[in-house]
């Protein structure tokens, strides 16, 4: 008997450690308010919560492929651009998920059968006021006209959404950016664009980069994640301005990394944090809009829903008033072009 009650003993231990081993993964995304945002509303609100390791990235599939490629896995969940979701999931680094219980209300179909929905978000354009004692400026045009807006631009260090808005800035309406990049024309034409900045611009890869430029002084205007820009207005009291003419509106999903040592709970986590309570959660930390029609209703039934009691919905993307004059971002477009755009980019960059 006593031999029995030590082997069940010794078995439920066994067990604990296993359960408790796997419960342990590893999440990975951007960084600064947003990752913060995803802690409270995703991780803090899971059961095995306390088993989540956060670690930061800055996006591509580069760290992802070799992971795979070499048999050693130590990311589990990681947040990704959607053109990123498509390319890594058609190459299989990506595990499929199930989608059953949130496809009918998504805002937008999926955009593979390896990903989990999250957020709209949007590069955006903004600025100090105090930068600007006389006019101000109130659109892209005037992001590009470094004449009429003297002073040094903050822009990020891959092509997405500068292409668009280069080609708004010169005129293409934004319903119509992606027929004008379809061409190599086109292209050729953002590029121009670009030229009339490039001795004026100051380059960040960490989202939080773009908000101690403009705070420095060191750049007048920069571009900027919105929600980044809304959390430095709504929980640090930072007196910036957005310019939504123009934003480039991009998805966000959660993946889970093909041969990781904990698929089972990684899924588990992803399934958590897509639902539609998680996402509207995420909305009282960053001022992204969920990919969930659902968790709008959330939102709105209770504001005022930023964690500091004001209203949220004034710096969401996605109202319809801002749609109006958003491009909304092309991620098979990115998925089947971005590689040779990119390149183009990075040699503009280093020219």
């Amino acid at each position: 008997m006593f031999k029995l009650i030590k082997a069940s003993f010794l078995g439920l231990i066994s067990l604990a450690f296993v359960s408790s081993a796997f419960a342990d993964i590893t999440f990975v995304s951007w960084g600064g308010a947003y990752t913060m945002s995803q802690q409270k509303a995703y991780i803090d609100t899971w059961s095995k919560g306390s088993g989540v390791t956060v670690e930061n990235y800055n996006g591509g599939l580069g760290e992802i492929k070799a992971q795979v490629e070499a048999g050693n896995v130590t990311w589990d969940v990681v947040d990704v651009l959607p053109d990123q979701a498509i390319t890594g999931c058609d190459e299989g680094l990506f595990e499929k998920l199930d989608q059953s219980s949130w496809i009918d209300d998504a805002v937008v179909p999926p955009v593979s059968e390896c990903i989990a929905p999250q957020i709209f978000w949007s590069y955006v354009a903004f600025y100090d006021p105090s930068a600007f004692p006389g006019k101000k400026p109130k659109n892209i045009k005037d992001f590009f006209n470094v004449k009429k807006f003297p002073g040094k631009r903050g822009i990020h260090t891959w092509a997405n959404a500068l292409i668009e808005m280069a080609l708004v800035a010169d005129g293409v309406k934004a319903s119509k950016v992606y027929d004008v990049m379809n061409t190599p024309e086109g292209i050729d034409r953002a590029f121009a664009k670009l030229d009339t900045i490039k001795d004026h611009v100051v380059f960040w890869s960490a989202g939080s980069k773009p908000l101690e430029l403009v705070s420095s002084g060191e750049v007048v205007m920069s571009l900027a994640y919105n929600g980044r820009v809304g959390a430095a207005i709504l929980s640090e009291g930072k007196n910036f301005e957005y310019i939504w003419d123009a934003q480039v509106l991009e998805q966000e999903y959660l993946v889970v990394i093909k041969g990781g040592k904990n698929i089972a709970e990684a899924k588990e986590f992803v399934a958590h944090a897509s639902t539609a309570e998680s996402l509207a959660l995420q909305a009282k930390y960053i001022p992204y809009g969920p990919m969930r029609k659902s968790s709008i209703g959330i939102i709105k039934k209770g504001e005022p829903y930023f964690h500091t009691g004001v209203n949220i919905m004034p710096h969401m993307p996605t109202t319809p008033k801002r749609l109006k004059k958003s491009i909304i971002a092309d991620p098979f477009w990115w998925a089947d072009n971005g590689a040779e755009v990119n390149e183009r980019f990075g040699a503009w960059k280093g020219g």
